[in-house]
């Protein structure tokens, strides 16, 4: 939901962005985005399509910024950076509230926040 929000702000704001979203493990990989995920993205009509992955070490050489939903992602991240990348590696909330996200997985409907906390 991460990616699809991203992308639909930068769109809408004009924004040339790229954006890609990954696990810190193996769950899931290959597997398309939670049903209620796309519900509520369908609900704000932002498009979603992606295919689950688990981050690389590529990642943190191709990007600028790798965010993480919480704390114990943050943490793996950290783990998992090699020393010479170059992508800054911050919690997502740190651009909002300084919170972390709840995990959509087990928040039931309160995926949208991720969707109302993005500024207009």
């Amino acid at each position: 939901m991460g990616e699809a929000v991203l992308r639909h702000v930068a769109k809408e704001r004009g924004i040339d962005l790229t954006v890609d979203s990954a696990g810190t493990s193996r769950y899931h990989i290959g597997e398309d985005p939670d049903d209620r995920t796309v519900a509520t993205c369908r609900k704000y009509q932002v498009a979603i399509q992606h295919a689950a992955r688990q981050v690389t070490k590529a990642d943190f050489h191709n990007f600028t910024y790798i965010l993480a939903a919480d704390e114990a992602n943050l943490r793996s991240l950290v783990q998992m950076k090699p020393h010479d990348a170059s992508a800054e590696v911050r919690l997502w909330g740190s651009y909002l509230d300084d919170k972390p996200i709840a995990d959509p997985y087990y928040g039931g409907s309160a995926m949208h926040k991720l969707i109302e906390c993005v500024p207009g």
